[in-house]
């Protein structure tokens, strides 16, 4: 028998297991959220890691200028003074000259390394204007100011490490007192890694951290005491070399090699101390506020 009217449209049949993947997600157990603040600490962390990354492999690719260089300038030092010098100066305060001038040379290096690393990464960062990637991203500003930091850090132990390798043995240098060793260079560390980071957001053109390098960095260090005694330098010399803030990181290091500095190690190392905390609260501070962040 025919029609007259078209049967109603019958709803498309659906097995029940077509959504039940996602109804089974939904009525599960509930996503996790990430703790509330700039971006969470789940988050953060892997942008830490990811900057981390970065740094260090900027300092890796380029190896042989980073790395390398550094550690063949220094032991040319350690040859040229330490030996052909050592004939004519023989002993200062009971060591043998090249033994003297290993612990400050390591110094120059490593300070020097992390000086330039971090000033020239951070404005590089900011002329080319990939740091705005980094600011924006869900990143607490601490996790920032410590992942630019690392570069630095981890170039200037590669060339202390190898500068030491090459150093100790030729020479002779002993470690004395590790311990002192390791903090003073960790607090040297901390204080150029977070300069060159300052001078890094400060700077206006490539030539600005380069002169701080130059004109400040490099003549405070060879002043302050890596290649003599500053306890044998006249008046008024000997009372402007303690004025000279590197003169205590320097006497430190030496302290751990040699366990003999020419002022005390509490005090060389509380005045290292006393610097670093402030410039690194500063950088830190920049990056909190974001101040000049932005060229």
């Amino acid at each position: 028998m025919r029609r007259d009217r078209a049967d109603p449209p019958r709803r498309a049949h659906r097995p029940r297991h077509v959504g039940a993947p996602a109804r089974r997600i939904q009525r599960g157990q509930p996503r996790r959220r990430l703790r509330q603040g700039h971006g969470g600490d789940v988050t953060g962390n892997r942008g830490l890691l990811w900057l981390f990354k970065r740094e260090t492999l900027r300092v890796s690719k380029l190896w042989t200028q980073t790395v390398l260089a550094p550690i063949i300038a220094s032991a040319l030092f350690i040859v040229v003074f330490g030996f052909s010098l050592s004939g004519r100066i023989r002993h200062i305060d009971g060591f043998p000259y090249r033994e003297f001038i290993v612990p400050g040379l390591i110094t120059m290096a490593m300070v020097q390394a992390a000086y330039s690393n971090n000033s020239s990464s951070v404005f590089q960062a900011r002329s080319d204007r990939y740091i705005n990637d980094v600011l924006s991203a869900p990143m607490h500003a601490w996790q920032m100011n410590i992942g630019y930091q690392v570069g630095g850090i981890v170039r200037s132990v590669a060339i202390g490490l190898g500068l030491g390798a090459i150093a100790v043995p030729i020479t002779g240098t002993p470690i004395r007192e590790p311990i002192v060793l390791v903090a003073a260079i960790a607090l040297g560390l901390l204080l150029f890694a977070a300069l060159g980071t300052v001078v890094g957001i400060y700077a206006e053109t490539f030539d600005h951290h380069m002169f701080v390098n130059n004109i400040l960095i490099l003549p405070l260090v060879f002043v302050g005491g890596v290649f003599y005694s500053v306890a044998r330098l006249p008046s008024p010399w000997h009372e402007l070399s303690h004025v000279n803030p590197l003169f205590y990181l320097v006497s430190a290091v030496r302290y751990g090699f040699l366990g003999h500095a020419d002022v005390s190690v509490l005090l060389a190392l509380g005045v290292t101390a006393a610097l670093a905390i402030p410039v690194y609260l500063w950088s830190q501070w920049l990056f909190t506020t974001g101040r000049r962040l932005k060229a």
